[in-house]
């Protein structure tokens, strides 16, 4: 099934069931309000969901509307922790992270998500502003200790992820992790079909930036660690709570040709092949657009479409 979240006034919005081909929604209420209320009770609550799922797609719902990506906040549109990053060695390669047989995951900020559509707003191009497309999960309750096959049991949901970067400054500065945006719908493995293999997804990912494509990564072959790997490497010392993102990184390919997802990735290229990067960061007006598309042609999540914006204009004009 396919779930997002609407805007409604509150911080944690209002749940939808959205149709297969993002067409249709129809409100959770009469089940849930809340997509952290379902991870919490999943076992009761996702069947009920599934149920009005199917009835959406066979269009028996009276009350069924038609969906809008830009009313969406984030899936979940806070959680308990977001631990993400490092299962692409080709990306860990060619920015000197120096793997060591382990995922290289950070704790970032998930007190508050962007929407699919939300502009992010910076204080200054200067920050070095950078873009990351890829793939996040959300886990039900996985044990401290357990193995990667236990963890990815765990797995109730799929979205896309745009983990921005300021590349500017400090890595060791938590500023340089600011608010990441995640994709209008979130999804069940089942939706992928043979796309979802040994917690990988097979398929590739765009990226276009200021409407020209940049990126067609494959997501899957090149995932050294797969997420039930990396929810397992997140739980070695304690254990996850319903409602936890994992997330996995840029999606990265060796194969040149295949572009970017991150800008970061396109400069050590540069730098290598020429001794200078070449490709500035982003600016004040540019967008980026991230979307994955199943073998039928079909958004899976819907596109997280974004602007980059000054927070000194947004102060201005009040958005």
């Amino acid at each position: 099934m396919k779930l997002a979240t609407y805007q409604d006034g509150s911080r944690d919005g209002q749940l939808l069931v959205v149709s297969r081909d993002l067409s249709q929604a129809h409100y959770a209420n009469g089940i849930a309000t809340r997509m952290q209320q379902v991870l919490d009770d999943w076992g009761f609550l996702s069947p009920q969901l599934d149920e009005l799922y199917t009835q959406l797609n066979h269009g028996k719902l009276r009350h069924a509307f038609n969906f809008e990506p830009k009313q969406c906040m984030a899936p979940l549109p806070r959680a308990f922790q977001r631990v993400g990053g490092g299962a692409y060695l080709n990306q860990a390669e060619l920015l000197a992270q120096n793997p060591l047989g382990e995922p290289l995951m950070q704790q970032g900020g998930s007190d508050d998500f962007l929407g699919p559509c939300e502009p992010a707003r910076f204080a200054a191009e200067a920050m070095g502003l950078d873009f990351e497309a890829g793939l996040a999960v959300i886990t039900g309750d996985v044990a401290c200790g357990a193995s990667a096959a236990q963890a990815l049991e765990g797995v109730r949901l799929l979205m896309l992820v745009n983990d921005w970067r300021l590349r500017n400054l400090s890595p060791a500065d938590l500023a340089s992790r600011p608010a990441c945006a995640f994709s209008p719908v979130a999804v069940t493995p089942d939706e992928l079909g043979a796309a979802w293999s040994a917690g990988r997804v097979d398929l590739p990912l765009q990226a276009m930036w200021n409407g020209r494509k940049v990126g067609l990564c494959e997501a899957g072959p090149e995932m050294r660690f797969h997420f039930g790997q990396l929810m397992a490497h997140a739980a070695k010392t304690r254990r996850l709570r319903a409602g936890s993102i994992i997330a996995s990184g840029a999606v990265s390919n060796k194969d040149a040709s295949r572009g970017f997802c991150c800008i970061a990735e396109k400069r050590a290229l540069e730098a290598l092949e020429s001794g200078q990067a070449k490709t500035e960061y982003m600016q004040f007006g540019d967008s980026i657009r991230i979307e994955m598309k199943g073998r039928d042609g079909l958004s899976l999540f819907g596109a997280i479409d974004q602007d980059v914006t000054s927070l000194a204009e947004a102060a201005v004009t009040g958005h």
